[in-house]
């Protein structure tokens, strides 16, 4: 074979090359090549997943890129356009200095030269050419396009130029055919320029698809990548379907007069040599103080830490916590990781130290020891039986995670102090892909082909939510998808083409918290690349950044961790109590009282409803329970959560295959929850050490089925090479080992991280303990944390009235910029109200303290600048009710403040003129004559106030909620008699990702109408998009034509109804309701009960009974019960009233507890 792509575009030149690399590969060794390069455009993103592959395949990996060329310097940004912004070239790392250049060059691409496409230029080439090999690319090449405009000449220069750059025989002119006529005229030239230089050819494909019958997926991802439809004229398209991986054969019919050129693409790949070194550790050294070695630093901080979490504690042994201490250090050391942990507890300090909330651990670094001892975690390991192993051991390959949750509102200033410590060119955040999913790609590419959004949607939704699934496994699990795949060509070419596309990166993005440390400047080991926000990012993901040996750190920002330290402020500000969240009670058996009654709003990790009615049914009484409770609701364990419950109520019933395993399994009644019981488990069972157990979990949950049997074998019988005695040495029967084992294997895939859920329980438990003990202070926390997703602000609003906890309107002289705690209840944040924000009302609450309260209207709006007071903040605050504690009724207030503001301008304009008033040069008796003439021209109107329903309209507006009440208040009682789901039950659980309800569900939801979208469609049809809000938030309701026509009169804003319809979950956060009926409220009717002694006592009510329901006349129904008769009459038709009306007027009169208004089901 004397042949080799050299030009070659993978899944990783985003939405313009659908080769998959494992595909390219095996093709490629199909066709007979042994070597294969990759060469991207302007990036290096796939790289490592070629290089691993091919090599895992055979096939020598060349490592490159199509790097964009600047015609002048990198940074020039506005003097070429177009076409002329960049220039093509092939550059190809001919070894390891090459490589490393080579990331250079693509990194200063996008650090120095982004525009529109990550630039470079000669200065970069020059900088950066030893050991890279280059070619001249394709038509977008700077040598080709000069020849396609007639100027051979500086064609010709350029190759020259090029040449100086890289060296006499690493720089090659490309010939290309793709049957294009620019592409003959550019090789004809070509060859005459390599026979007046002596610069070499190379004949190339520029590869973009694996296949040839790829043509047409291929042309559906440009479509994707542009927004255009397949059927556009005026689109970018790779014409004559030559753009896939020819054999060699073929790219000699191409070119058989220049077949040198064929066989130096070879040549170049033997040239080319890159060996990357996977696994050997880039650790950043820690300068710690003189006198103390890396090692022995980490020492004395340990056990100046286990003095202090473990000395306090008689009943401990601290001999024996010494000992596994200085096992775990030993263990940290021989793998080399004692910077790591140097490194964590450093930053963790930092943020400690400035008061920065820290969370208790995350992961499995919980399980160490060492870690607790420095306060890398808060979570003793010892007592709740976290295994060191299960986070670090000498048998573990990959290097440990230590992720770290800090306040959310915080957590750069962390990330700022790492990069000023290690260095800016040392510390980079990391590059993830979102990929083409299942139902994505099938909606993406039903849009290119131009189907019928209903009609892709249908068949994404035959798709089942599993995660991993791929169309593939669809068309075997969903028979309704197979037959339709089976039996309708159109929609048979839509899945087809999309499983070509599935799976493909569709965009980069940022790691939300990874950020990457390195021993020298990061793009000596990893290119980078430029987020959308302009942050610097790794080119490489996660799991190849780990790979490489590179410290990777998750930053992570928890919203929690923010409320409870704002909790704390306000508890101390209010109470001057200061508490420590770590020293407070943990055994509280009211805090777990409340956890059970499935009151957990606001609670971490345990407030969707659905963990909500798990905790009402488990009723934890410890925090193991809490941990198990975490564990379990997942996909997966949910399913063993009635064993779990019915252990926990009836321990006596619990039984063990073997008596070894109850200590072990009987924190958790005899379930395997965790994946430390598992590892537990080979180790008491059949004398594994604890790193030989975290092998087995490992292969037990990658379901890797050879390695299964063999760790079956080592379990039930015993292998001597490696010290494990097996079970049957320990007394178990085979036939008991072997049902543990098929048990332990079941659950391995599902068995939760103990370690991180007993992370979280400690955070939830403190949630519910703030939310015991300090209700307001905890919700004001809440909601403040929430501030900007009024969906959420609603429910916690909800949340606190049913506490008792009433929610206040914001005030200038009392309220926060946060929502704060009133001894009234909880008062709104001035910052939350709309056009406000953090500045304004940190000015507003300046003023307060230096000047005093506000006193009027006029000295609001006098006291601050024009900045924070014009007509429109005027205007939001006037109607969210923070001027409410000022003189006057909002109506008056809002008719003055324009005059006010007015006048405040003009005097202002007088001021900057110079120009005196008549005020400036009176006396003081003047002055007051002229301050009282000013206060009778500025005199509130005489009006009245605005009606509730417009008051509540303001505040709906201007805080995106209702404070004074909401227009639904009066409705409750019909609207929980007729509806089945809220609006609420429409988002995801966070938790296990799904919705309380089921796509194709019947439903009813009441609420009130507040935004209808009408849109035409085909055959002058017509249908609606609404916006249906409750109590709890609001949903999108989808009026299809026929419906619409039938409901027309009811879709106006405003109005109160019940819809019912069927639920339509997509992939996005929220569902959707497809309306198949609407029912006004006026159509609810209401029963009036009224109860008499007696017949006497009605009778002598008669004529008054009669006069009442005269004057309330209506749609409700009147019922009347005999206490003593116990006799009931039901009026029906015959005396028809307004319930509403009548019922205060008849409570006055007979009493409360003689009269009951009870909601008629509707029929819906």
């Amino acid at each position: 074979m004397a042949f080799t792509h050299l030009h070659t575009h993978t899944e990783y030149s985003l939405l313009d090359g659908s080769s998959k690399i494992d595909e390219i590969i095996a093709r490629a060794k199909e066709l007979g090549m042994d070597s294969l390069a990759i060469t991207d455009h302007g990036v290096m993103y796939g790289v490592i997943n070629f290089y691993t592959a091919a090599k895992a395949a055979g096939i020598k990996p060349i490592l490159g890129s199509e790097v964009y060329v600047s015609p002048g310097s990198r940074f020039d940004r506005e003097r070429v356009s177009g076409e002329d912004r960049y220039y093509h070239l092939v550059l190809l790392a001919e070894n390891n200095t090459g490589y490393t250049n080579l990331m250079k060059i693509v990194s200063r691409g996008f650090t120095d030269g982004f525009y529109y496409k990550p630039r470079v230029d000669y200065e970069v080439l020059s900088q950066y050419s030893e050991g890279i090999i280059a070619l001249s690319a394709c038509l977008a090449g700077e040598v080709a396009k000069n020849i396609t405009r007639n100027n051979y000449e500086e064609a010709k220069a350029a190759a020259l130029r090029y040449q100086d750059i890289f060296g006499k025989g690493n720089f090659f002119l490309e010939m290309q055919d793709h049957g294009y006529p620019k592409q003959k005229l550019v090789n004809q030239n070509l060859l005459k320029m390599s026979r007046e230089t002596g610069i070499e050819l190379v004949a190339t494909n520029d590869v973009h698809y694996t296949f040839e019958e790829d043509v047409a997926a291929h042309d559906i991802l440009l479509c994707i990548q542009t927004a255009k439809k397949v059927k556009d004229a005026d689109r970018l398209r790779y014409e004559g379907g030559q753009f896939f991986l020819k054999s060699e054969a073929q790219m000699r019919e191409l070119f058989p007069y220049a077949p040198e050129a064929v066989e130096n693409t070879h040549r170049i790949a033997q040239r080319c040599n890159v060996d990357i070194e996977f696994g050997i550790t880039k650790l950043p050294e820690y300068e710690v103080p003189e006198g103390y070695t890396a090692f022995s630093y980490l020492k004395k901080i340990c056990y100046k830490g286990l003095a202090q979490r473990y000395g306090r504690d008689k009943a401990l042994r601290l001999d024996e916590i010494k000992a596994k201490l200085n096992f775990e250090l030993e263990v940290i050391n021989k793998m080399g990781y004692v910077d790591y942990f140097l490194i964590v507890w450093d930053y963790i300090s930092f943020a400690k130290s400035r008061g920065i909330a820290v969370g208790p651990g995350r992961g499995s670094a919980a399980g160490s020891i060492a870690s607790y001892c420095m306060g890398i975690t808060d979570i003793d390991p010892i007592k709740y039986q976290l295994i060191f192993e299960r986070f670090l051991n000498p048998e573990r390959v990959t290097m440990p995670d230590i992720d770290v949750d800090f306040c959310y509102e915080r957590r750069q200033e962390v990330i700022d102090y790492v990069v000023k410590k290690y260095g800016k060119d040392r510390v980079c955040q990391i590059i993830t892909f979102g990929t083409m999913a299942a139902r994505g790609v099938i909606r993406d590419v039903g849009r290119v082909l131009d189907l019928p959004y209903a009609r892709c949607d249908t068949v994404a939704k035959m798709i089942p939510l599993d995660l991993k699934m791929t169309l593939d496994l669809a068309l075997k699990q969903s028979k309704e998808l197979k037959n339709l795949y089976d039996t309708d060509t159109e929609i048979k070419n839509l899945i087809d083409m999309s499983r070509r596309l599935e799976g493909l990166p569709r965009h980069s993005s940022m790691h939300a918290a990874g950020v990457v440390i390195s021993k020298s400047s990061i793009d000596d080991y990893v290119p980078l690349a430029k987020a959308a926000d302009g942050s610097i990012t790794t080119q490489f993901t996660m799991g190849i950044l780990e790979s490489l040996g590179l410290l990777k750190m998750d930053f992570l920002g928890l919203r929690t961790l923010t409320v409870i330290q704002n909790t704390v402020e306000q508890i101390q500000k209010k109470y001057g109590e200061k508490i420590d969240i770590l020293e407070i009670d943990y055994e509280d058996e009211e805090v777990y009282g409340l956890i059970s009654t499935g009151k957990t709003e606001g609670i971490f990790q345990l407030e969707s409803s659905g963990m909500s009615s798990f905790m009402k049914e488990l009723k934890p009484e410890n925090m193991e329970d809490i941990i198990a409770g975490i564990s379990l609701y997942r996909p997966g364990p949910m399913d063993f959560i009635p064993k779990y419950i019915r252990g926990k109520r009836q321990k006596s019933a619990v039984s063990y295959d073997t008596p070894q395993l109850e200590a072990i399994l009987s924190p958790t009644y005899g379930c395997i929850v965790y994946q430390e019981q598992v590892m537990q488990m080979v180790r008491e069972l059949a004398g594994f050490s604890l790193g030989q157990s975290d092998v087995i979990r490992r292969a037990m949950s990658k379901k890797k089925a050879d390695e299964m049997e063999k760790q079956r074998k080592y379990f039930v019988y015993g292998n001597s090479e490696a010290g494990v005695p097996g079970c049957l040495k320990n007394g178990i029967s085979e036939e008991v080992a072997n049902r543990i084992f098929d048990e332990m294997a079941d659950f391995a895939n599902y068995a939760f991280n103990k370690s991180h859920a007993a992370c979280y329980a400690f955070v939830s438990y403190q949630t519910a303990y703030l939310k015991y003990h300090y209700p307001k202070e905890f919700m004001a926390a809440i909601l403040t944390s929430v501030m900007d997703n009024t969906s959420k602000v609603a429910e916690y609003i909800i949340s606190c009235r049913e506490m008792g906890i009433a929610i206040l309107p914001p005030d200038i002289n009392e309220g926060e910029a946060n929502f704060s705690v009133s001894d009234k209840g909880i008062r709104f944040g001035l910052s939350a109200i709309k056009s406000i924000g953090r500045a304004v009302s940190d000015e507003i609450i300046k003023s307060r303290n230096e000047s005093g309260s506000f006193v009027s209207l006029e000295d609001f709006i006098n006291r601050l600048s024009n900045k924070e007071v014009n007509k429109r903040t005027i205007e939001n605050f006037i109607k969210s009710g923070a001027l409410d504690c000022l003189p006057g009724n909002r109506k008056q207030k809002l008719q003055i403040s324009t005059l006010l503001l007015d006048e405040k301008s003009k005097s202002k304009k007088e001021a900057v003129a110079g120009q005196l008033s008549l005020f400036d040069v009176a006396g003081e008796d003047m002055k007051k004559d002229l301050q009282e003439k000013s206060a009778l021209r500025y005199k509130l109107p005489d009006i009245e106030e605005f009606s509730l329903n417009q008051i509540l309209a303001f505040e709906k507006e201007i805080l995106g909620v209702y404070i004074s009440g909401h227009p639904l208040d009066e409705y409750l009682d019909i609207i929980n008699k007729n509806t089945t789901a809220k609006t609420s039950d429409f988002k995801a659980d966070d938790k296990i990702g799904k919705t309380r309800l089921k796509d194709e569900q019947l439903v009813v939801l009441g609420g009130l109408i507040s935004s209808v979208n009408i849109k035409n469609v085909k055959n002058m049809q017509t249908m609606a998009f609404l916006t249906l809000e409750d109590m709890f938030g609001s949903v999108e309701v989808v009026v299809f034509p026929k419906v619409y026509d039938k409901y027309l009169y009811l879709l106006k804003e405003d109005n109160k109804v019940f819809v019912s319809g069927r639920i339509n979950l997509s992939d996005e956060a929220q569902g959707k309701l497809i309306c198949n009926k609407i029912v006004s409220f006026d159509e609810a009717t209401r029963e009036l009960w009224i109860q008499y002694k007696n017949l006497e006592a009605y009778k002598a009510d008669f004529e008054a009974l009669m006069r009442d329901i005269r004057e309330a006349p209506g749609q409700d129904e009147l019922i009347l019960y005999l206490k003593e008769e116990k006799a009931k009459k039901n009026f029906g038709n015959e005396k028809k009233l307004d319930a509403a009306k009548l019922l205060p007027v008849l409570e006055n009169r007979l009493g409360a507890d003689n009269v009951k208004c009870v909601s008629k089901h509707l029929k819906l």
